[in-house]
């Protein structure tokens, strides 16, 4: 099964669990946003937003520490990790991954 184009079921699964591992707590949500669910475009990025429950106490190096597992998972491809948690403030890109994306 694909979700969006280019990220299989058992690439989501994996990809979650790494977040509940790196983060110690369960990810509400994970969307996958951005030009990956083009299925017109080749190549691209995996731009993730994680929504978590609780606040993050270092959510730069929460967020580093995603990109690079994920990325090591993927074979290299570059990952962008997007936090949303009670503590953290929130931007326009955040509205555009809930709204655009698709839920893992």
């Amino acid at each position: 099964m694909e979700i969006g184009m280019r990220i299989s079921s058992e690439q989501t699964t994996v990809i979650r669990r790494i977040i509940a591992e790196e983060s110690a707590q369960r990810a509400v949500q994970v969307y996958l946003f951005g030009s990956r669910l083009d299925d017109h475009r080749r190549g691209g990025d995996l731009d993730l937003l994680v929504q978590l429950e609780n606040p993050v106490a270092n959510p730069a190096w929460l967020a580093a520490r995603l990109e690079a597992r994920i990325s090591r998972y993927l074979e290299g491809r570059e990952v962008d990790v997007l936090l949303s948690a009670p503590n953290l403030r929130r931007a326009r890109i955040h509205q555009i991954a809930e709204r655009d994306g698709v839920l893992l």
